[in-house]
């Protein structure tokens, strides 16, 4: 149970209260990045790419897809995105600058390509359930007759059939069985002595909550050279958490937080004005229970992953990168406010292809993207399959001609971590709304606000005078710009002795324009 509970903790430097997940990057970029920026914006950590061996998968068109990186054939840290040395002095380098790195982990199951060669050179043949870079043998998997269905697709309303059945045909490991689970925490227990923080448990659904608690259970407290102490690796469930589903996200808060994956789904349904924003006054409450969601003190709230951009992973209409200006206010309401450890999404691009399909005689787009297999950037003149270099440009953004997004690195994005570092663990204080679309809040206690943030996302100019709670003082709208050498590069926005400002947001409608206004005691004149 002590182990259990340690779960909960992120591990991170006192006030650091938001993480990145840093989508296929390289080990070389991301050390870079945590020196250059992560660590100097005060970002508490990294979800990395999983850094075992994977299947090289050329299936068809799908050529080096995304998916590959889930495709385990070895626990070799040889992968996409580095080798070992290269992973080992990326968590040494940003544990340095504060940013801890959080293992995208990878133990329900082993690929389901046929036979081949892995990333690290190990061969496999999942027909026979051959793993010998593991090792693993037919042994070490979940036997047939625990699948209710073993030739058919998994049964959701069926929570055995969820957890003893192959996911997309992959081989299913029995982690309950002790070969297995002794080669799951060897893996573990490299990385924890490596100086990993944490792990987030890819599948978690599809293994059953006792097996991942008594597995969990039994990997070292993290490394002394970084961490206190008798600290537990932070752990945090993958759970796609379906309204009409038996299983379910509390199902797995035993043993670590768990992803809430109805967070994004809201908060993206209302910023695209499918109910008023006013009502997400409750939202922000920290527990979620008025929206039907895990307790915010065992949550991971996230806009978008890697899953749910591709139209996988629950459904939804998602924001993402592509609708920049509704995706800035989603990701300035879930930095402002207090509800669970927010996940910040840094992506690439990929062309679209809806493609077209005759349906009723009638030529229709499809609604899937034909094109959301694509793995990342790739690099000219180079082995098909590397990754390209994040290139930064001169303005701090990434160049989009390679492929990064970064949205992380998007000013907007970025400055509102530090607001969430000046709120703290402050409640929600001082909140107005128009009734519809134009809201505003505090974050603190009442006389002892840290942080307020207003947002017009309705089709009127707002033009308002609010009660801040903020010691009287000059402040820089960090949405705008940032404080640099004493002086604002963006908006300035005064507060006076009875804590009210004006907050003057435009309606022009464009990616460019920002219907957001920011301010907090660290970016204070």
């Amino acid at each position: 149970m002590t182990a259990a509970l340690g779960q909960y903790n992120t591990n991170t430097l006192p006030g650091r209260a938001a993480y990145v997940h840093l989508f296929e990057w390289k080990w070389t970029d991301i050390a870079a990045e945590c020196e250059r920026f992560l660590g100097p914006k005060g970002f508490a950590g990294i979800q990395v790419s999983p850094p075992n061996e994977h299947a090289l998968i050329q299936n068809g068109h799908e050529v080096f897809p995304w998916w590959q990186r889930y495709q385990p054939v070895s626990y070799k840290l040889v992968s996409r995105s580095g080798n070992e040395a290269e992973f080992t002095d990326m968590v040494r380098r940003c544990n340095n600058v504060g940013v801890r790195i959080y293992v995208d982990a990878i133990i329900n199951h082993m690929t389901a390509m046929r036979s081949g060669v892995g990333s690290a050179g190990s061969a496999y043949d999942s027909t026979t359930e051959s793993f010998p870079g593991v090792p693993y043998g037919p042994n070490d998997f979940t036997p047939q007759w625990e699948c209710p269905n073993p030739f058919g697709d998994i049964n959701y309303q069926n929570p055995v059939s969820v957890r003893n059945c192959r996911l997309s045909g992959m081989p299913d490991l029995a982690i309950y069985k002790e070969h297995t689970r002794t080669m799951l925490l060897n893996y573990f227990n490299k990385l924890v002595q490596i100086g990993v923080a944490g792990f987030r448990i890819d599948a978690a659904k599809h293994m059953w909550p006792s097996h991942l608690r008594d597995l969990l259970g039994r990997i070292q407290n993290l490394n002394t050279d970084f961490f206190p102490a008798n600290s537990r690796p932070f752990v945090y469930h993958e759970v796609i958490n379906q309204p009409n589903e038996p299983i379910k996200a509390s199902d797995y808060t035993d043993s670590g937080r768990v992803t809430e994956f109805g967070y994004g789904k809201e908060l993206s349904n209302g910023v695209l004005r499918g109910q008023p924003l006013a009502n997400f006054r409750t939202f922000a409450d920290g527990t979620g229970n008025n929206w039907n969601f895990i307790n915010g003190a065992v949550a991971v709230a996230f806009i978008d992953n890697h899953d749910n951009q591709r139209g996988h992973g629950g459904g939804g209409n998602i924001l993402t990168f592509r609708q920049p200006r509704e995706y800035k206010i989603a990701n300035a309401f879930m930095l402002a406010h207090q509800y669970g450890f927010p996940q910040v999404m840094s992506s690439y691009d990929w062309p679209q292809n809806f493609g077209r399909i005759r349906k009723n005689g009638k030529i229709a787009l499809t609604r899937r993207d034909q094109n959301d297999w694509m793995g990342p950037p790739h690099t000219a003149g180079t082995p098909l399959g590397t990754t390209a270099d994040v290139v930064i440009s001169a303005d701090g953004s990434c160049d989009r001609n390679v492929g990064w997004v970064c949205e992380h690195r998007w000013r907007q994005i970025a400055n509102m971590v530090g607001f969430r570092i000046a709120a703290g663990t402050g409640n929600q204080v001082h909140w107005w709304d128009n009734g519809s679309n134009k809201i505003a809040f505090g974050r603190g206690a009442v006389g002892a606000t840290t942080a307020f943030i207003a947002i017009n996302n309705d089709n009127n100019r707002m033009n308002e005078w609010l009660v801040t709670g903020l010691p009287a003082g000059i402040y820089c709208d960090v949405i705008s710009g940032d404080l640099v050498n004493g002086d604002c590069t963006g908006r300035r926005i005064q507060v006076f002795q009875d804590t009210k400002a004006l907050f003057d947001i435009s309606n022009i409608y464009s990616d460019n324009n920002d219907p957001i206004i920011a301010i907090h005691v660290n970016a204070k004149l």
